[in-house]
């Protein structure tokens, strides 16, 4: 349990994002989410109140933009002054093959998946240092260890993160700030269930959802299924939480079985 606990979610509106703040506020957690849409940041924060929540703020920002990071953290700053826990779960959108992309493809999928962690990490960590301890966790992906062709710009991005997330470890072990990394396999979320919508499958069965995604997109998971955004969420909240106390550098799968690398 990490009660009252500061935790920051970038990106933490929808899919693995929110269900990790709804974990931590779920231990009586105060919960910051960062996100671009209001909507979908009005209804995060109402779930993660109901979660049990001891304290909850939305703030509309757009990660790619450094004024805005730097505002948000200034807001949270003035609210709670200090952070003890960030968890980047921004994902970046650049699906395609390496034909198909052009170079403004490949940097802003480098923006989403890698940068907005760094603008994040930095404006935070004046609020993780005064805190009485610190966390980081970056969402990376399977892809990183199986790789996948028609993901490319996405898998490089995700492999950048995971390369950020070791290299910061052990700059930030001086401070006791523990920095990890969570590699999700598939994972019911909103993109999942597009495409296994348009397959005409059940969006809500993760083993039919499974079926679809290994048909068309060949994917392997031992356990023959997809993740709920909920069993992603239990590993980083434990990563995210004071009670992993020694492990640092880490780069934790959560695939049902899928490394095959």
């Amino acid at each position: 349990m990490t009660t009252g606990a500061v935790s920051v979610i970038s990106g933490g509106s929808t899919g693995i994002g929110l269900a990790v703040a709804q974990r931590l506020a779920a231990d009586g957690g105060r919960i910051a989410i960062l996100g671009r849409h209001p909507e979908a940041l009005e209804l995060a924060g109402l779930a993660v109140e109901a979660s049990g929540a001891s304290g909850a703020l939305t703030i509309v920002a757009d990660v790619t933009e450094e004024a805005e990071v730097a505002e948000a953290f200034r807001k949270i700053g003035a609210k709670w002054g200090e952070v003890h826990a960030l968890v980047n779960a921004v994902g970046p959108s650049g699906a395609g093959r390496f034909d198909d992309l052009s170079d403004d493809a490949w940097m802003r999928t480098f923006d989403q998946g890698v940068l907005t962690a760094v603008r994040c990490i930095r404006h935070a960590l004046p609020l993780l240092r005064r805190a009485a301890w610190g966390r980081i966790v970056n969402i990376t992906a399977m892809s990183v260890q199986h790789q996948s062709t028609g993901l490319i710009a996405y898998t490089a991005a995700k492999a950048a993160l995971v390369s950020v997330s070791k290299n910061l470890s052990r700059t930030l072990a001086k401070d006791d700030i523990l920095v990890n990394a969570v590699a999700p396999g598939p994972v019911l979320t909103m993109p999942i269930r597009a495409a296994v919508r348009a397959a005409r499958g059940d969006q809500d069965d993760p083993r039919d959802a499974y079926r679809v995604m290994a048909e068309t997109y060949g994917s392997s998971v031992d356990l023959g299924r997809v993740a709920l955004p909920s069993e992603v969420a239990e590993i980083v909240a434990f990563c995210a939480s004071a009670a992993n106390t020694y492990m640092t550098g880490a780069h934790l799968n959560v695939d049902g079985g899928s490394d095959f690398t």
